[in-house]
């Protein structure tokens, strides 16, 4: 099974690293515009393999997408990541044109590839690929609700003072500061609904800190996170590889789900090895839907951004 990986900067390069370690997929081209840079992070990856034990095989090239050919998975991380200060939708005119023409050539040498969409604003360059390309709505995904899960069950075990892994929680809705929603009334801890455990007060500040997760970080770094924003990409793919159908929030192409049209936005999917095989009904209460429905009108509104792009 072959990924490849356009973008070599730092989310791209953790996420070629981790599949590699996992040994998630056999090969992993990573692809950059910047001359010697993939080929770089690549051989450096792979000098890890005799002592992290993975047999994957990581190229690099330069601009090459003959190198592609085949990919079963194709990782848009392309364009500038923002810095302080910066909002998500910031980004729009720059990484626009960068993510329409990576996914136009990417797909000429791997007509049949999924493609997952990490690029900032990512709901509306997951919109971008999807209607600049043609493809079927399945084969679209935008990562974006697989990293803010992971940071709000991160948010809870701290507050829980749990492990992580033994807390279910997501987030839906648009990948964006003041758009995501954590579901703090569905998030549990082996079962058990966290609300027994933290006052609501504790849990608006969790939902909180989640929302600004992204933001919080680049303050801090100077530059938008990698670790966690790689690690999720390769989660999704491993998905996608191994047909796991795991229930993984992702933004895709609604028509009519959760009382919305022609956006893509973050929801509950089953991920296999089509893409997106299901998206998943879930009972939102009053609240969260009136959430829901502010969440899609600022995700259009960033659409309308796009309107000359995709003339």
């Amino acid at each position: 099974m072959k990924v490849t990986i356009v973008g070599a900067g730092n989310v791209g390069a953790t996420c070629a690293d981790v599949i590699s370690y996992r040994g998630i997929a056999s090969e992993v081209v990573l692809l950059d515009i910047k001359e010697g840079f993939a080929e770089g992070k690549a051989l450096d990856i792979m000098q890890c393999a005799t002592n992290t034990g993975f047999n994957t095989k990581v190229t690099g090239v330069t601009n090459d997408y003959s190198k592609t050919a085949g990919s079963d998975v194709v990782v848009i991380t392309s364009g500038i990541p923002r810095k302080p200060g910066m909002t998500r939708e910031e980004l729009i005119g720059i990484n626009a044109g960068i993510v329409k023409t990576v996914a136009e050539n990417v797909l000429k040498h791997s007509p049949d590839t999924i493609i997952v969409v990490v690029s900032n604003p990512m709901d509306t360059m997951t919109y971008l690929a999807l209607k600049s390309t043609g493809l079927p709505k399945n084969r679209i995904i935008g990562m974006g609700g697989a990293l803010d899960s992971s940071r709000f069950r991160t948010y809870l075990s701290l507050a829980l003072d749990k492990p992580a892994n033994d807390i279910s929680a997501m987030v839906i809705g648009g990948h964006g500061d003041t758009t995501m929603i954590p579901l703090t009334r569905l998030a549990s801890y082996n079962g058990i609904p966290v609300s027994q455990f933290l006052s609501e007060e504790q849990l608006q500040k969790v939902a909180a800190d989640t929302m600004v997760g992204g933001a919080t970080l680049t303050g801090l770094l100077g530059t938008s996170a990698w670790y966690a924003p790689g690690a999720s990409v390769a989660f999704l793919v491993d998905s996608i590889l191994n047909d796991q159908k795991k229930m993984i929030a992702c933004s895709v192409f609604v028509e009519g789900e959760y009382g919305q049209n022609d956006i893509c936005i973050g929801v509950p999917c089953i991920i296999g090895k089509n893409g997106v095989d299901e998206i998943l009904s879930i009972e939102l209460n009053d609240a969260e839907k009136t959430l829901f429905a502010k969440s899609a009108d600022a995700v259009r509104q960033m659409n309308d951004a796009l309107k000359s792009i995709l003339v």
